[in-house]
């Protein structure tokens, strides 16, 4: 019996989400790595969204070499205790008083320390909101307000973190320069296209590559309203030179592409990927997406039927409307309208992290029926998406896709099927 095309994605998601699991990449990462074997113990410190899975892997690697730790992770991603670490859950994408208490702990411990020690430092995506300490002369409602315009306006997580580290007291290199002159390795689960370190959780252990002149034009670009005494710290320069420091990728979108590539291929299909690092509005990659669908359709290029058509990346919404949703969802609605009607052509999107903006979904599963499943409970697919309103649009269409908290995070995968 032929296997559904909706039934094949979500099964190829399952098994990127397997693959790239922070506890395996972590626990390969840690056996490669000799020199952790020069140093007696150390101190275990966790961030992002990952963070939980991370720190487990480390701890069952390095077992009592790790004399202390602390895990600072979303709400609902923290999966029980580990022995000697605390564990904090806190705000994401808004960082929260939760995210002050974990930090400023972190700091405590990492006080006073010498050459001889090392910091095992687990970055991932969501790290930027997690681990916070507002600057001098700022508050956590400033960072919170402006996090909010720059999400709200479009504008593209590189931009976001170059805002937000320069208004902190660890994103920037600054949170090295604090454990200086005792050692860091820097393990780095990659949510960020290019695998850029200065932007991946704002760089709390990586030189600061942007400047006051980029600063500028992201607050000009996006007209984000700003006092006089947030744009004085605004413009102080970050750290540009760490020499306590070394760093090491783990997992990215690269790979989540590649385990896709296989997954489909095994299913028959002729396969490409067309991109590791789309970034443009999401609606518009829905647009383009479906355009794609209709060239290979019709023409069987740039790729022969059965095609499948893999993208990663991380797409932005540009928000006016007051529904609800989240990139993902957003590009599959846009990629459903402009399929309507189409048959054998089926499009998923979804957050490996398993979590689509503010809303309990990781993505969605569309194809050529979507919009008149929608339109059988009273609604308009294009009035929906023009509200913003693309979680409601697939849940009416029973085409949400729901994995729940993951524990990993390489950015965002889109999935094109053409029977």
């Amino acid at each position: 019996m032929k296997t559904e095309p909706k039934a094949i994605l979500r099964g190829v998601v399952d098994e990127i989400i397997k693959e790239c699991d922070p506890y395996t990449c972590v626990r390969e990462s840690i056996e490669k790595l000799a020199k952790l074997k020069n140093f007696e113990q150390m101190i275990l410190i966790a961030i992002g969204k990952a963070a939980w899975r991370m720190a487990k892997a480390a701890k069952d690697s390095l077992r009592e070499r790790i004399k202390t730790g602390i895990v600072v992770t979303k709400y609902g991603h923290s999966e029980g205790n580990l022995d000697g670490v605390e564990i904090f859950e806190a705000g994401h994408p808004i960082p929260d008083e939760n995210s002050l208490r974990a930090t400023k702990k972190i700091l405590e411990i990492t006080s006073n320390l010498s050459e001889k020690d090392l910091v095992l430092f687990l970055v991932s995506g969501g790290g930027s909101s997690l681990f916070e300490l507002p600057q001098d002369g700022v508050g956590i409602e400033d960072i919170q307000k402006l996090t909010v315009q720059l999400l709200k306006s479009g504008a593209g997580i590189v931009e976001i973190n170059s805002i937000r580290k320069r208004l902190s007291k660890v994103k920037g290199g600054r949170f090295a320069q604090h454990v200086y002159p005792a050692r860091i390795v820097s393990l780095v689960l990659s949510d960020v296209l290019g695998d850029r370190l200065d932007t991946i959780a704002s760089g709390p252990a990586y030189p600061d590559g942007t400047t006051t002149d980029q600063v500028l034009e992201i607050l000009e670009r996006y007209d984000v309203e700003i006092s006089a005494q947030l744009l004085n710290v605004l413009l102080q320069e970050t750290t540009k030179e760490l020499s306590n420091v070394e760093t090491y990728i783990v997992g990215n979108v690269q790979k989540a592409c590649e385990v896709a590539r296989n997954s489909l291929e095994r299913f028959g299909f002729n396969v490409i990927v067309l991109t590791t690092q789309l970034s443009c509005e999401a609606r518009e990659a829905g647009r383009f997406f479906a355009a794609i669908a209709k060239e290979i359709s019709n023409y069987d290029r740039p790729i022969k039927k059965p095609a499948a058509v893999i993208a990663g990346g991380e797409t932005v919404v540009h928000v006016t409307g007051s529904g609800n949703g989240g990139r993902n969802q957003e590009l599959a609605l846009a990629f459903a309208i402009e399929v309507d009607g189409m048959k054998g052509v089926t499009l998923c999107s979804f957050g490996t992290d398993g979590t689509d903006g503010p809303t309990d979904a990781a993505g969605g599963i569309v194809d050529g029926d979507t919009c008149e499943k929608i339109r059988k409970t009273g609604y308009s697919p294009q009035q929906l998406l023009d509200n913003n309103d693309s979680h409601t649009a697939l849940k009416l269409a029973g085409d949400l896709l729901v994995t729940g908290p993951t524990g990993t995070n390489v950015n965002d995968i889109m999935m094109l099927i053409v029977e």
